[in-house]
């Protein structure tokens, strides 16, 4: 599709306003989903890391996680890159003041400028810019990050539209002078070998499609791609675990009236699973330390980023707090920490593809829909604009189901739960997280992507081939005995390895023997989840037809009734998931749509 991308500045395309990494715990799952299905940020991350890790190794698959420390910089301009020479994408640089709209249905967008671009589709992806301000103790400034303006009159134009809006806040930590912190004081943590990379297509890596407005990379000896910052930095990047002390408690508690959020300056809802200093020493007044990590931010730079020290006081008072903590006794602030409030849309008043309820056509994605990191807003950002086209090719709308992604679960919480503080993904939110492993990302999701044109067909290739690879090693493994016991029966055995069998005349591929070590030892398990998933299908499968009238359904709690109208959900499973929404409630609906006609008539269609 011809795509128009409004920014307002092209020079910080993609540049990582927090942390520069990518991953974690269960965002780790998200990268590798949009990465599965044609995405970006897998390929970008593995070009620009810094070190790679793969967390909770101790537990079982399900929640194992890829995180890499990217080089900042080097992100960026590759995501740039990317942006710019992709074909029927135009890059333009401009604040959005207004979308405009003829009745219900969105005709484009308004800049500052007075320019108006017309779109049959709108995407808003406006982060914490949207009328954002930012909080350095009791000072106070418009900005959606430090060093740049506000999307300051675009919230009005949404309100007019019919969109409630509400107040988050987020915050980020002060950046430190490296040679100015005593890592001796420290504890070193180095990145894994061979380096866990994020992108299924690691053939890609080394080799760019021609098309007419790229150039091939050529094949390098080096193991890494010349556009790769590892090439450069010939290994992985270190970082180091230090900790806060019992004077930086005292620090915070002696100071929590110069902190915007105690002293009720800030009106917005912070993130629950990534407080401030401040929060982590009120509310937990009996720890004593608090662990935390000093990350680099790039190879070309000296700023080291101190991760788990978010604040919002005063600078004085950040100097106190960083030189309160082991190894930075006599550390320099080069950027100081401060906290940012925007608006954001409730996002139950979306569907479940993302296109707003009162809007037809208008699409949005990220942080403007409650959420927190850049794992959320590429998964919201790849739906809503997979929908967007299929709007405009007038097909009908994609969903991922909770059973399917991680990014099925995310958007489903958001649409039918709703959020009053930056939402962030876990693996506890996801019922079946047991299918919704990393490594199986490419299983679950390259054929439907492929479908959707997402995935060129030389990478859909390339999964042909794994998937291929897979189900004939696990054939082997069946048929073949190692005195009494089949190899499968023998690997199902927790003391045993795929490494540790009879291995065929061709080698298995790494990732297809890990694949296949995953599928025979928790096989008991995984079918379980997919006789839960069957369950669980009748209810999804039951849709809830649009003409459905609460008022009139008797038996109905009043608080029911009232979420039930507000966010209309699709099927009975949706319903079933709605906070306040009980069993009961579900059975009054039933008798009720069987109790029609024209229900069971639209039922047999």
């Amino acid at each position: 599709m011809e795509t128009l991308l409004v920014t307002m500045n092209l020079d910080t395309i993609c540049q990582m306003s927090c942390n520069p990494a990518i991953g974690g715990l269960a965002k780790g799952h998200l990268v590798r989903e949009i990465d599965a299905m044609g995405g970006q940020m897998g390929l970008t991350t593995d070009l620009s890391g810094l070190q790679f890790r793969v967390l909770n190794r101790k537990k079982g698959p399900a929640v194992w996680a890829a995180r890499a420390q990217c080089d900042k910089k080097a992100y960026q301009f590759q995501m740039k890159k990317v942006c710019e020479r992709q074909e029927r994408l135009f890059c333009a640089q401009g604040e959005v003041v207004a979308v405009t709209a003829e009745g219900s249905k969105v005709t484009g967008i308004e800049t500052a400028l007075g320019v108006r671009f017309l779109g049959r589709t709108v995407i808003l992806t406006t982060g914490t810019f949207l009328k954002g301000l930012l909080h350095f103790g009791m000072k106070r400034m418009e900005g959606g990050r430090a060093g740049e303006a506000a999307a300051s009159r675009l919230s009005e134009s949404l309100k007019a539209i019919g969109l409630t809006l509400g107040r988050l806040k987020t915050g980020t930590p002060p950046r430190l002078l490296r040679r100015s912190i005593d890592f001796a004081k420290t504890e070193r943590q180095d990145g894994e070998e061979p380096v866990p990379y994020f992108t299924h297509w690691k053939d890609d890596l080394f080799h760019v499609e021609q098309t007419s407005s790229q150039k091939p990379l050529q094949h390098h000896s080096s193991p890494f791609p010349p556009d790769s910052v590892l090439e450069k930095a010939r290994g992985q990047i270190p970082c180091y675990i230090t900790y806060t002390t019992a004077t930086t408690a005292e620090i915070v508690r002696a100071n929590l009236d110069k902190s915007p959020l105690y002293a009720g300056v800030i009106k917005g809802v912070g993130p629950r699973y990534c407080p401030s200093i401040e929060d982590k020493i009120v509310r937990f007044p009996d720890k004593q330390r608090h662990q935390l990590f000093l990350e680099s931010e790039g190879l070309n730079t000296e700023e080291i980023y101190i991760n788990g020290l978010s604040t919002s006081m005063p600078y004085e008072i950040q100097v106190a707090l960083v030189r309160s903590v082991v190894g930075c006794e006599h550390a320099e602030i080069m950027r100081p920490a401060y906290a940012v409030e925007y608006d954001y849309v409730d996002p139950t008043q979306l569907t479940a593809w993302l296109e707003t309820k009162v809007c037809n056509n208008l699409f949005l994605a990220g942080q403007i829909n409650g959420t927190s990191g850049y794992e959320e807003a590429a998964a919201q950002g790849l739906i809503a604009g997979i929908n967007a086209a299929l709007r405009v090719k007038g097909r009908p709308p994609f969903v991922l189901g909770r059973d399917q992604a991680y990014i099925g679960v995310l958007i489903d919480d958001l649409v039918t739960k709703g959020t009053n503080e930056p939402y962030r993904m876990f693996t506890s939110r996801a019922e079946y997280r047991l299918l919704l492993r990393q490594d199986n990302a490419d299983l679950r999701l390259c054929r439907v992507a492929y479908q959707l044109g997402l995935l060129p067909k030389r990478r859909y290739d390339m999964f042909l081939v794994k998937e291929a690879a897979i189900d004939a090693e696990l054939e082997r493994l069946r048929s073949t005995k190692d005195g009494s016991l089949t190899l499968e029966q023998m690997l199902k055995r927790t003391d045993i390895k795929h490494a540790d069998l009879p291995q065929p005349e061709r080698p298995v591929p790494e990732d297809v023997a890990a694949e296949v070590e995953v599928i025979v030892k928790y096989a008991g398990y995984i079918e379980r989840q997919h006789a839960e998933v069957q369950r669980m299908q009748q209810m999804e499968n039951m849709v809830l037809p649009e003409w459905i009238d609460y008022d009139v359904i008797p038996g109905l709690k009043t608080e029911s009734r009232q979420k039930l109208k507000r966010i209309g959900p699709r099927t009975l499973g949706q319903a079933s998931r709605i906070s306040g929404v009980s069993p009961a409630d579900l059975g009054m609906i039933m008798i009720w749509l069987k109790a029609r006609s024209d229900f069971n008539n639209q039922r047999n269609k």
